[in-house]
């Protein structure tokens, strides 16, 4: 395993790739920076470009510098005009745009950016070094572990949702059911297809995540017209060196949180940060300064939400499990390139695997130098009019749909899932689990089949004494994934609710 990642390392110092990761990092930060251009419907819009240019030594790092911009990204118009241009950034909000409010929007932009640096550089460490014995441990799995983890996955998926705990449930069994038609795997006999050929093979993914992910963000922002927020001037001094080392202790803490929340599938960065930002109120001598204008408080929520980038990688790429929306959208990638993430990724695309991960570590300095640079051109991003890129966003999607593949039916597809995705945000449905049942319930049935298959007759010794750990997991995983849930959400509302009053 140490002969491949030194062969990953060797075949990640690329100049090109470095280029593409760079061009990535400014994408994800313009589509970041604009208030209602979310990160997920960048790299939606984008996801094409990766398999488009065929090496996914290319493609993929793209795709991971458009996520690491845009998650910083969206912190720019949080701070300056509160806004938060994702949903990772709504803790941002408390104190970075009082600190414009005071004159000093330079320094809590800086703040964030050093932040998010630091701890999406060691998140990521931790990634590659976590890749390995994680691995390890999923080639012994069988199909009844397998099954049991995808299984677990998608409970907590579901309830950690936005919203009431049963959205997320109908949701999930949506995206299941949608991921069930087609040919079934056992047999081949079509079905749910109504008789339409194009269906044999069930939807593709890239024109049903483009669909639910950007035709919504487009709708949203022709419907809500230009926002024009006030002019801020990128004034006040810069971050002096004693208030980051000052910060330092918070972001730590805010890297181990982002860090920890990032390996489980569903929990994602708006959660991260508000936790990250509740703990550095919590430990902090002063916590009556935060909402106030507090640097921690900008630090410690830019650290949590960033930390998580690196960590989703590890369920996405040793079980193929992704985390949450946008690590989806990365899997789509990957499979697009050939690669399909699971147990034997590794040994069969390890070199492969080892040098995307190599190159995510060293575009922490990218990103670095390259948000130093540009903070000023993407503090006045916040004042373009949508009118001027929702028909460049709309091209992209309808032109990157068709492209992936050549087939028109895809275009159908697009603007199918689009209405959907349209209806769900109106009735406050929250997509990503039905994402996620989609892509992961057919690979369900698969293993649950094969875990049949190893039982035969005698079910019961199968499941009770030979893999009593598997039915622990199945019987366990509903009654306490819907009681996290249902705890996670009424914290995350509890404090939403105390850091706006």
């Amino acid at each position: 395993m140490i002969e491949t990642l030194l062969v990953g390392l060797d075949a990640a110092l690329r100049i090109d790739t470095f280029v593409w990761i760079s061009a990535g990092l400014l994408l994800g930060m313009l589509m970041g920076s604009l208030p209602g251009f979310t990160t997920t419907m960048g790299m939606s819009v984008l996801v094409p470009i990766s398999f488009l240019v065929g090496d996914p030594l290319i493609g993929i790092p793209f795709l991971i510098g458009v996520y690491k911009g845009g998650i910083y990204g969206g912190s720019v118009p949080a701070i300056l005009v509160s806004m938060p241009g994702t949903g990772a950034s709504i803790a941002t909000v408390f104190d970075g745009h009082e600190l414009t409010k005071k004159g000093q929007p330079r320094k809590a932009l800086e703040m964030g950016l050093y932040a998010s640096a630091i701890s999406d550089f060691f998140s990521d460490v931790f990634t590659l070094v976590m890749i390995i014995p994680v691995a390890a441990v999923v080639l012994n799995f069988g199909p009844p572990e397998i099954a049991s983890v995808m299984f677990l996955s998608l409970v907590i998926i579901a309830v950690t949702s936005t919203g009431p705990v049963i959205k997320g449930l109908i949701m999930l069994c949506l995206g299941v059911w949608l991921g069930f038609i087609g040919a079934d795997p056992f047999s081949g006999m079509a079905r749910y297809t109504f008789g339409t050929n194009e269906l044999y093979d069930g939807f593709h993914l890239i024109p049903m995540l483009i669909g639910l992910f950007a035709l919504p963000e487009i709708f949203n922002a022709v419907k809500e017209g230009d926002r024009s927020g006030s002019r801020i001037a990128f004034v006040g001094e810069r971050l002096r060196l004693a208030e980051l080392k000052r910060s330092l202790r918070t972001i730590c803490r805010s890297t181990v949180i982002g860090t920890g929340i990032g390996l489980v599938p569903g929990l994602g960065q708006p959660i991260a940060a508000m936790m990250g930002y509740i703990a550095a109120k919590n430990a902090s001598k002063t916590p009556e300064n935060f909402g106030k204008g507090e640097l921690d408080g900008v630090a410690a929520a830019e650290a949590a939400n960033n930390a998580v980038n690196g960590p989703t990688m590890v369920p996405l790429l040793t079980l193929g499990i992704p985390g949450d929306a946008v690590t989806a959208l990365l899997l789509g990638a990957f499979m697009m390139q050939g690669l399909r993430p699971g147990p034997t990724l590794l040994e069969t695309s390890g070199e492969t695997v080892f040098a995307i991960l190599i190159a995510m570590v060293f575009a922490n300095v990218l990103f670095l130098i390259i948000g130093y640079v540009t903070i000023p051109l993407f503090a006045r991003v916040v004042t373009i009019r949508r009118s001027l890129l929702i028909p460049v966003t709309i091209m992209l999607a309808f032109a990157g749909t068709y492209l992936a593949r050549g087939n028109p039916f895809d275009i159908v597809t697009l603007i199918g899932f689009g209405l959907v995705g349209i209806a769900a945000r109106t009735a406050r449905f929250d997509v990503a689990p039905m994402v996620m049942g989609f892509i992961l319930g057919r690979e369900l049935e698969y293993t649950f089949g094969q875990t049949l298959a190893l039982a035969g007759e005698d079910w019961m010794r199968f499941a009770f004494v030979e893999r009593i750990g598997m039915t622990a997991v199945l019987i366990a995983t509903p009654i306490i994934g819907i009681l996290l849930g249902t705890r996670m959400n009424r914290l995350r509302q509890r404090a939403i609710a105390r850091e706006q009053a």
